[in-house]
């Protein structure tokens, strides 16, 4: 029975192949080369595999140094949160977040659900809701914190990252071929005006309104049941169904900046806390192509 793997050759391996270089490894490390060399040959003795090949300008990764490079970020990350956590202060109070729905079931519950496992004496509220109806309870000091959408690229916040939206079909039906064009809108939405069904106009579409929702889970079922299309932001698009891109005679229908925004009227360390853990939730998707 091997050695269990020790968490420092592991730190000692993904610097190396950051750095490509044992010397320039140790020169980050502030460790020998020697030192460097002997936690690696370590590391490759207790897995039983060579993880670099040598060569006269640095080192490359072999097969198995391959694919111990994902384990390895993982068990080092799971560590750093583990130390994070503890050494936290605990931290308490309410904290009121408003945040769309289109995010509710896919950036933000793992965010939502560390901050409440970090720090389980804060009360958390979510207020799921429109844009609109969040910004005005921001306003009114009924939330700390809300994730809104801006189309009109002036609303003041943190950008978190752009999520265009998109007119979405079903694969296996083609509804967009059709004459008028069957779409799922929401109810008394004024962004479906201004931009939806303007956009249908400026493509000169005709069309009509085939299913009506107050949610997007609502307009995703419709889509993906192949009863209409819709507009959906684009990280929302569900299994199933595909972006109209402009091939297909659809343009995006805007360029959503997804913003976090905060009550100007108080704060506190618990919702400076919530606002990073939300930042952090959305980096993924930070550097996704707008196009």
């Amino acid at each position: 029975m091997r050695e269990p793997i020790e968490s420092d050759l592991l730190r000692t391996f993904l610097v190396v192949v950051e750095t490509t270089n044992f010397s320039a490894a140790a020169q980050r490390v502030g460790r020998t080369q020697s030192a460097i060399s002997a936690a690696i040959k370590k590391l490759e003795d207790t897995i039983g595999e060579a993880l670099f090949e040598r060569g006269a300008r640095g080192v490359v990764l072999t097969r198995q140094g391959v694919q111990l490079v994902p384990y390895a970020r993982r068990v080092i990350d799971l560590l750093s949160e583990a130390a994070a956590t503890i050494r936290s202060k605990p931290l308490g109070g309410p904290v009121r977040i408003g945040i769309p729905e289109e995010y509710s079931q896919t950036v933000l519950p793992a965010a939502l659900a560390a901050f409440a496992v970090r720090h389980p004496a804060v009360e958390v509220t979510i207020s799921c809701d429109y844009t609109v109806r969040n910004i005005a309870a921001l306003e009114r000091d009924e939330l700390d914190l809300a994730v809104v959408f801006d189309w009109s690229d002036q609303m003041s916040g943190e950008v978190l990252c752009i999520d265009p939206t998109v007119w979405v079909t079903s694969i296996v039906h083609r509804l967009h071929d059709i004459d008028p064009l069957p779409i799922a809108t929401y109810r008394d939405s004024s962004w479906c005006r201004d931009f939806a069904l303007k956009s249908l106009h400026q493509l000169g579409r005709n069309y009509r309104v085939a299913f009506i929702a107050d949610t997007s889970s609502g307009l995703k079922n419709a889509v993906t049941a192949g009863l209409a299309v819709t507009t959906l932001s684009r990280s929302n698009i569900p299994p199933g169904c595909r972006e109209l891109t402009t091939e297909d005679g659809f343009p995006p229908v805007d360029s959503s900046r997804v913003v976090l925004r905060r009550n100007t009227f108080r704060s506190s360390e618990a919702v400076r806390e919530l606002a990073e853990m939300v930042r952090d939730a959305f980096q993924p998707m930070a550097g996704l192509p707008i196009a």
